[in-house]
């Protein structure tokens, strides 16, 4: 079986206010980590993973996202005239040669599932892959790309899941776990945004999804859940027994960036990730007085 995932919908649209005032002017996903957006780390992972059609759903308020990925003539020919040949390909900000992208809007705030419903014209009759740029996972091989070589062999939804606090699970989707083999994990139920109390388990979805063509069909009935939003995990969820389902416990580190703790915990790994020995040494005795 060969499921080759060429599509990655960006769900961007939202407002980013636990960023506040920096986000008042700044999309949320423009904000740096290191010396690149969250966006085109998202992005960059995607390409890795070998997806070539890039989705972004996003508002009319975020035209910033969109011209991070436009060319930048007066930029390109200030660095070809002082032949800045590395800053040249800096320009492309990840996007691999044969990128398409496509932008669509989402007109109001209804929740991830109608985000992702909102670009069911460009996926099709495809499966496709999901990237909330708020997670980030540090690990040699990018988390899409290990997903895409497990979707190959299980097909179905497929997502991403890390055990999170118990104290924790009313701020994701929470798996009804069954059996468990290889780093895939049989989902048999699944629960958005539960009290610690009735969470079936401490299993997360992270921001990290492949689904299938079927998704979209059961999203476009509109029906709300937790937070009268349109949830991505009760689609899942009412696909289950139709459509195979597992979770995919990825190699990796993840960060949180939708949180000021979690954002500054990623650029502290990836700067760190990023020095050469020497200078890696040298940060780390830093920024070790700060951390006292």
């Amino acid at each position: 079986m060969s499921n080759k995932i060429k599509t990655v919908v960006f769900p961007v649209a939202g407002m980013g206010t636990r960023f506040l005032p920096a986000t008042k002017a700044v999309p949320k996903e423009m904000l740096p980590v290191v010396d690149k957006p969250l966006i085109q780390w998202a992005v960059e992972e995607a390409a890795a993973a070998g997806c070539t059609r890039f989705v972004f759903v996003t508002s009319p308020e975020k035209d910033a996202i969109m011209s991070h990925f436009s060319d930048a003539p007066h930029y390109q020919d200030v660095l070809e005239a002082r032949g800045k040949t590395k800053e040249l390909a800096l320009l492309k900000a990840g996007l691999p040669e044969n990128a398409e992208i496509i932008k669509t809007y989402q007109d109001a705030p209804l929740g991830l599932g109608h985000a992702i419903w909102c670009a069911h014209e460009a996926t099709g009759d495809k499966p496709f892959a999901v990237i909330l740029p708020d997670d980030m996972v540090q690990h040699t091989t990018g988390c899409l790309a290990q997903m895409v070589a497990q979707y190959e062999k299980c097909g179905g939804n497929l997502v991403a899941v890390e055990n999170v606090p118990a104290d924790q699970t009313h701020r994701y989707g929470v798996l009804d776990p069954g059996a468990e083999a290889d780093g895939l994990v049989e989902v048999k139920g699944l629960v958005e945004k539960p009290a610690p109390e009735d969470a079936p388990s401490t299993l997360a979805i992270i921001g990290r999804y492949i689904l299938g063509p079927q998704i979209m069909d059961t999203l476009s009935a509109f029906k709300t859940g937790a937070g009268g939003e349109i949830q991505i995990t009760d689609a899942m969820a009412e696909l289950i027994g139709t459509v195979p389902m597992n979770g995919f416990r990825f190699a990796g580190t993840r960060f949180d960036c939708g949180n000021r703790d979690g954002f500054l915990e990623a650029n502290l790994a990836f700067s760190i990730a990023a020095a050469d020995a020497d200078s890696r040494d040298a940060l780390k005795q830093r920024l070790r007085p700060l951390l006292d």
